[in-house]
């Protein structure tokens, strides 16, 4: 199969381990047979019937005000745009690999990053991401030369581009179970979109026109929803679909009811004595006529004249009335009494943020202002938030795992089996504010220190000193040994000297 863009293999043995079930991977499309139809489709409440309308859906909700806000405080708390400080750093420190490799593997995340602009570019990226479900990154490497590394890094349409598995099976002669033979992974790639239509795509036709692209030339990062049925790589923004379209409906219906029942209107109770309906009805026409004055305002000629013929029924009512009645009589219907009440507007707004787990409090966050006190003072909302941006950044970093990989194994720092040794090992920090992180260190340790205080007279009596150091002080072994050292230094430093014979004191 002839595939675009560039492989990273090697020699290969002949697996003897069997299995009936294909690699689990988020979001790519199930076994192509050859000749048939591959696809899927999604329905949410009749808006979304493929998966390109799926994604066109998301980034509509996305630019509601409402959902933006959301977006706007899950981006800015997950992606920090300091000015002294990069947006994300890699920690070497637990990978057991020489010094000079910890320092390379540092270096080429640092040229990932100016591949990705990513100075620059870090919130776009992870707004995208996050909207969208899924990031494509197409990497491009000098076939010449390729131990000169990614050259760069360019963003792909998510509505172009797809992943597939095609899987071989082999029915087992013994057991009769058809086991998993060959796996093959590849992206295809369509300029005028994947997923256009139901039944998206006809593999194995001649006339395809879609560019196969091969698995380690693109960089694809997905959400980590799925949707079980339809193997569909799901949005954050899924589940805020239905409560966006609510609040946005309740709104509308809040404003419509305001302007239709604003205005006071007038009931004109007019008497028609035993006249027949027909010259009841015409009686009153002429009253209407007759009394009946509008001023309207003439954009021609910058005058407001009276105009008789102009009705709405928005402000006047006129009622027949028969004979034996009060007469004719005028009557004022008020205007809506409770035009102020939003607590339905507000219950949808509490819904939608409930559903992007962004913490109700943020809602009010301009008029009560940001409360940086102790950490008992944070709401269970707030930590719920922390640990959600937090799963978030976990998953955003497996895109600089496989563009790190990459440029470490095309440059020879590594090789391909040394990557599943060290990935684990290797953490991403991302920078956090400054104000916030430095209070919240002071905090810990102004609370270390008062228990400490509080141990100082049973410490090597009841306590060990290595025991308060490590349990109390929360310190690690390295720290302590380094602690360690700088008390012995600073104490000959300050030891005063022996005098020599013949010296003065």
């Amino acid at each position: 199969m002839e595939l675009f863009g560039f492989e990273i293999t090697r020699k290969r043995e002949p697996r003897t381990a069997q299995s009936f079930v294909a690699p689990d991977e988020d979001g790519a499309i199930e076994s192509i047979r050859g000749g048939g139809y591959y696809g899927t489709y999604f329905d949410v409440e009749g808006v979304a019937n493929t998966e390109e309308q799926l994604i066109k859906r998301y980034r509509d909700i996305s630019m509601f005000a409402d959902v933006d806000a959301a977006i706007e405080d899950i981006v800015n708390d997950s992606i920090s745009n300091l000015e002294d400080e990069n947006p994300v750093e890699v920690d070497t420190d637990s990978i057991r690999v020489s010094a000079t490799v910890k320092k390379a593997i540092a270096d080429e995340f640092i040229n990932v990053l100016a591949l990705l602009d990513f100075n620059n570019r870090a919130q776009d990226y992870y707004r995208r991401w996050y909207i969208d479900g899924r990031i494509y990154f197409h990497k491009l490497v000098d076939k010449a030369n390729p131990k000169k590394g990614l050259y760069d890094v360019r963003y792909i349409d998510p509505r172009k581009i797809k992943k597939v598995r095609e899987v071989k099976k082999e029915k087992d002669p013994k057991t009769g179970v058809n086991m998993i033979k060959e796996v093959k992974e590849y992206f295809v790639y369509d300029d005028k979109g994947i997923a256009s239509k139901p039944g998206q795509y006809k593999a194995g036709n001649a006339n395809d026109k879609a560019l196969k692209i091969s698995k380690d030339a693109v960089t694809y990062v997905s959400s980590g929803l799925l949707d079980q049925d339809k193997n569909i790589p799901l949005s954050y923004l899924h589940k805020a679909i239905r409560p966006a379209n609510q609040l946005r409906m309740m709104e509308n219906a809040v404003v419509i009811y305001r302007i239709t029942r604003a205005p006071e209107r007038r009931v004109f109770y007019v008497d028609t004595g035993n006249l027949p309906t027909m010259k009841a009805e015409q009686y009153l026409k002429d009253v209407m006529n007759r009394y009946r004055n509008k001023l309207v305002y003439d954009g021609t000629n910058g005058e407001i004249r009276d105009d008789k013929k102009f009705m709405s029924m928005l402000e006047d009512f006129w009622m027949p009335r028969r004979e034996g009645g009060r007469g004719t009589e005028i009557q004022t219907l008020p205007g809506g009494q409770n035009l102020g009440e939003t607590g339905d507007v507000e219950y949808f707004q509490r819904k939608l943020y409930q559903a992007l787990n962004v913490p109700m409090s943020r809602l009010e966050a301009q008029q009560s202002g940001i409360n940086f006190g102790r950490s008992a003072e944070i709401s269970r909302d707030e930590l719920k938030f922390t640990k959600f941006i937090a799963k978030l950044r976990r998953r955003f970093s497996a895109m600089f795992d496989d563009l790190l990989k990459t440029q470490l194994i095309l440059k020879g720092i590594i090789t391909e089996d040394d990557w599943p040794m060290i990935r684990d090992q290797i953490q991403y920090k991302f920078a956090s504010d400054a104000y916030y992180t430095e209070s919240k260190e002071q905090e810990i340790l102004r609370s270390r220190i008062e228990v400490l205080n509080g141990m100082a007279g049973y410490v090597g009596q009841y306590f060990s000193k290595e025991y308060v150091q490590k349990e109390i002080l929360k310190m690690g072994d390295d720290e302590i040994d380094l602690i360690n050292q700088q008390i012995e230094g600073e104490a000959q430093e300050v030891e005063p000297q022996p005098y020599e014979e013949g010296e003065q004191q």
